[in-house]
């Protein structure tokens, strides 16, 4: 029997960048077998949970540009986590203050599914383990397992098996992206794999030496001032010869000074530069504040975090 919490819950839901994506080939159920690595930043969507006694999921936020219906991946995993909970009398009213933006490959609703899985469970009282939650994460999207235990994490398979990557960086960003262009990340998919993908599927053999491959390497520290680390983004392959405002974010990130990597993330259409630390990342804001808006480009500066889902 679940025990109701009698206070409203509040958790941050973050983003995250992808500091490795590779596409390994196809797999039989129709996705596509990857090994990356991803990692939180402190941009953060904000949840709000409460108990109501009509039992019913009811949605609200503060982004007119967002589905509040049954497609919306908070209302997907709040249903998924009654339904396990075998009690239909549970309710919540949910209210997300949205800052991620929307198709920006920044993986904002996965971030704010998780963040459901993880706020219900306490809300309700189900006391479900960890396990348990990341089964239901992987029905709700390949990102979202990742966002359960957050950080920064090896994410195998279509995304959904995670490895702990031990690295702790504490690297600054600066994350560009226009602010017209949202982008499908299944349609990008589709487009790379006709590109690229051969009607073979991903051996065993090639799955395991990408992923150890990655495993040992992983994405290494800035050893030397000058060096500069080569991140690697299947997609933007694709991305960056169609979309002129990537081509432009990218150009404008590597030339930036201090900036010892740049990339895509996800699907784009945002891009991000790295810097030593947080503070040289808003030193280079600073100095390149009229250039971001020539371009009519939204900016964030954000820092590495190494925790996921938080509560408040």
């Amino acid at each position: 029997m679940s025990r109701l919490s009698t206070t409203k819950i509040c958790v941050t839901s973050p983003a995250k960048i992808n500091l490795h994506l590779e596409i390994i080939g196809k797999r039989e159920d129709g996705y596509h077998e990857l090994a990356m690595i991803m990692q939180n930043i402190d941009l953060f969507d904000y949840i709000e949970f409460e108990n109501n006694t009509i039992g019913k999921i009811q949605l609200n936020s503060d982004c007119k540009d967002l589905s509040l219906n049954s497609d919306n991946l908070i209302i997907k995993a709040a249903n998924c986590i009654k339904e396990i909970s075998n009690n239909r009398k549970l309710g919540a009213n949910i209210f997300l203050r949205k800052n991620i933006p929307i198709g920006a490959g920044l993986a904002g609703g996965s971030s704010n599914a998780a963040a459901t899985l993880l706020g219900l469970n306490r809300l309700w009282g189900l006391n479900l383990d960890y396990e348990t939650i990341l089964t239901l994460s992987a029905k709700l999207g390949s990102d979202v397992p990742f966002f359960v235990k957050g950080g920064c994490q090896f994410c195998f398979g279509r995304g959904e098996i995670i490895e702990e990557y031990n690295s702790k960086f504490n690297y600054g960003a600066i994350l560009l992206k226009n602010p017209i262009i949202s982008i499908s990340t299944a349609d990008i998919y589709k487009k790379y794999s006709k590109e690229f993908c051969s009607n073979n599927f991903a051996d065993c053999e090639k799955i395991n030496f990408v992923r150890n491959d990655l495993r040992i390497n992983g994405f290494e520290e800035l050893n030397f001032p000058d060096q500069t680390i080569k991140i690697k983004n299947d997609l933007q392959l694709i991305v960056e010869e169609e979309n002129a405002s990537v081509k432009k974010a990218l150009d404008i990130l590597s030339n930036l000074k201090n900036c010892f990597s740049f990339s895509m993330s996800g699907s784009g259409p945002t891009c991000f530069a790295l810097f030593k630390d947080i503070n040289i990342a808003n030193d280079v804001f600073e100095q390149n504040k009229k250039l971001f808006n020539k371009y009519g480009y939204e900016v964030w500066v954000c820092k590495f975090i190494n925790s996921g889902i938080t509560f408040l």
